[in-house]
């Protein structure tokens, strides 16, 4: 590690989650903790550790006067922002268990939640989310307080209180009680099926997975993060907040995604994590100007990337040096400046995980000086579990275990791990724990793997998403669709198969993309029925089919159904870790999918 591991808290020395804050603030009680936006003041402010700790006070105070003991649960349903941080540090010196909510979650699986995991306290934000959480608040009854941080008043509802209201002025830090191998944290994982498993993981736990991702990845004091993926988010959690409290880097909280552009580069972060769709995103706007532009700028484009991966592979010492090196403070100057000032002009590194990301994409950003490195992990880990080192970077890899982790390949190549970060189990569900863990204390990660002989690991699927057509082929349809992703006509893809002849895909079209095609074909973009055009469907399959060229033979797709409306959260169709929900995606094109098969 760094020679400057002195300012990092250890989990010896924090012992629990708030006694990690409570070491940090005693370290630099006067450096820069949190960046946020003031929508009141319509300005950027800032809380240092010392203030943030004399907040969290206030808020110990408030969950004192509801009467609540060690191990009763409170949720929290809050977008990215220092009460977020606030709420949960004083929940956690109280010994009481933190259920994270996603803002952008449905209000019944948000009851279902609060209900299993029995919360006694949920902290909301708005008037919006109110009305929404109001739909269900019958099916609530064992919620004692409804927190608002806007003022917010409801005759029909008595637990209704606002923060400001609720909170005193001032109050003394009372001592934490949380001990290392003590509950924390349930975090109910979105689940692609069924109902949503709580995940239980101990202070010890999250510590251990957060100092020993510094041994791979160090973060340090002068680091500045820009964090949007939401708190709820395990990956989030850990490494945008745990981790940056334990090196003493601040945290600015981005507005909203939608405002990104504009945070990174009025922020202008050192490190930024992200999951895959937003350099998805990233990549899908440089290739949509590049279409729109002379063919001298997709050229040199072309040629700065070339240049730039040939560049990382040499400093990697995975390659030679080249003659064309010498193009590099041009290209630079013409092409990957402007792209990394787009960026905020000062990343070191861009962190990717949550799913896999396109080789393609990694090697574009790589190219343009950006470094991205992948990890991968569960909830149920932690959440990670192994990460890209920047010296050693395969960016096409989930990495290498980090320190305190083992793995091994075991039936059906599936990837099991071991080590100080598996959860304590699932909540109320022992049934699911001991499927999960084996009486060795090997978790299967449900992901098929292989791992290299430079130890990096490299996922080849999910146990279960593997598709078994009807003459008994088993196809993973996972690397089939990162394949397919590579097509800049298709923004999102499934494909389908499970017991049938042959495989289908179900895709949602690139607006940009489409328009080109419909264009080509003579059709009218806008129409619904263009998307079924024969001529359209053929020039779909010949593309994906372009793309998947390298598959078996008989994992082809033969038909296409193509969609303009994208898959989200609000329309059920993806989980609020933005995975694909199978069974719904079936289940509401049915009749469709019964179509690309009449016949067979």
């Amino acid at each position: 590690m760094s020679n400057r591991i002195e300012h990092i808290v250890t989990p010896e020395e924090a012992i629990s989650l708030h006694g990690l804050f409570l070491a940090r603030v005693k370290r630099t009680p006067d450096a820069l903790a949190y960046r946020y936006f003031d929508l009141a003041t319509n300005a950027w402010l800032s809380y240092t550790w010392l203030q943030m700790r004399e907040q969290i006070a206030r808020w110990q105070a408030a969950l004192l006067s509801v009467g609540l003991a060690p191990g009763d649960r409170v949720a929290i349903m809050l977008r990215n922002c220092p009460q977020w941080v606030m709420f949960d540090q004083a929940a956690m010196s109280l010994g009481m268990v933190v259920v994270p909510l996603y803002t952008v979650d449905r209000p019944d699986s948000v009851a279902y939640i609060v209900n299993d995991s029995d919360a006694k306290v949920v902290l909301f934000e708005t008037s919006d989310q109110w009305q929404a959480l109001r739909t269900v608040r019958d099916k609530m009854s064992g919620v004692q307080k409804f927190i608002s941080l806007d003022d917010l008043t409801d005759k029909d509802e008595p637990r209704l209180k606002s923060a400001n209201s609720w909170l005193p002025i001032s109050a003394q830090l009372q001592n934490c009680t949380a001990k290392s191998d003590q509950l924390a944290t349930i975090i109910y994982t979105s689940g692609t099926t069924g109902k949503p498993k709580g995940v239980m993981l101990s202070h010890m736990n999250i510590l251990s997975n957060a100092f020993h991702t510094l041994n791979t990845f160090p973060v340090y004091p002068e680091d500045l993060l820009l964090s949007f993926l939401p708190l709820s988010h395990t990956f989030e959690r850990t490494l945008g907040y745990y981790l940056t409290v334990m090196t003493g880097a601040t945290i600015a909280y981005a507005r909203s995604v939608a405002l990104l552009g504009e945070d990174l580069q009025f922020i202008k972060p050192t490190v930024l994590i992200s999951v895959p769709r937003i350099y998805e995103r990233v990549n899908a706007a440089i290739n949509t100007k590049l279409d729109e532009g002379s063919a001298f700028k997709r050229t040199l484009f072309g040629l700065a990337v070339e240049v730039g991966w040939a560049r990382f592979l040499c400093q990697q010492s995975r390659g030679s040096w080249r003659l064309s090196f010498l193009l590099w403070p041009i290209l630079n100057l013409l092409v990957a400046k402007k792209i990394r000032v787009k960026m905020g002009g000062r990343l070191r590194a861009a962190i990717s995980g949550g799913a896999a990301l396109l080789p393609e994409i990694s090697r574009m950003f790589i190219g343009l000086g950006i470094p991205v490195v992948q990890g991968y992990g569960l909830t149920e880990t932690s959440p990670v579990i192994s990460a890209s080192p920047m010296d050693n970077n395969f960016p096409d890899s989930a990495g290498q275990p980090l320190r305190g982790w083992q793995v091994r390949i075991g039936e059906l190549n599936a990837l099991l791990v071991k080590g100080p970060s598996v959860m304590m189990g699932y909540w109320n569900n022992p049934e699911a724990t001991a499927t999960m863990i084996d009486a060795d204390g090997w978790l299967n990660t449900g992901d098929t793997a292989r791992i290299s002989e430079t130890g990096h690991i490299y996922i080849t699927g999910r146990l279960k998403e593997i598709i078994v057509l009807s003459n008994g082929e088993k196809i993973p349809p996972t690397d089939m669709e990162i394949a397919i992703m590579r097509e800049h006509l298709i923004d999102q893809v499934m494909v389908f198969g499970e017991s049938h002849p042959y495989l289908v895909a179900l895709a949602v079209v690139n607006p940009t993309g489409w328009k080109h095609l419909a264009e080509e074909c003579g059709l009218n973009p806008d129409s619904p029925e263009s998307l079924r055009d024969k001529r359209v469907e053929q020039h779909a399959i010949e593309r994906i089919a372009d793309q998947i060229k390298d598959f078996p033979g008989y994992a082809r797709v033969h038909r296409v159904l193509l969609l303009s409306e994208p898959w989200s959260i609000e329309n059920g169709m993806m989980t609020p870790t933005l995975k694909i929900k199978r069974l719904q995606v079936v289940a509401k094109f049915t009749n469709e999918i019964k179509e690309l098969y009449a016949g067979h």
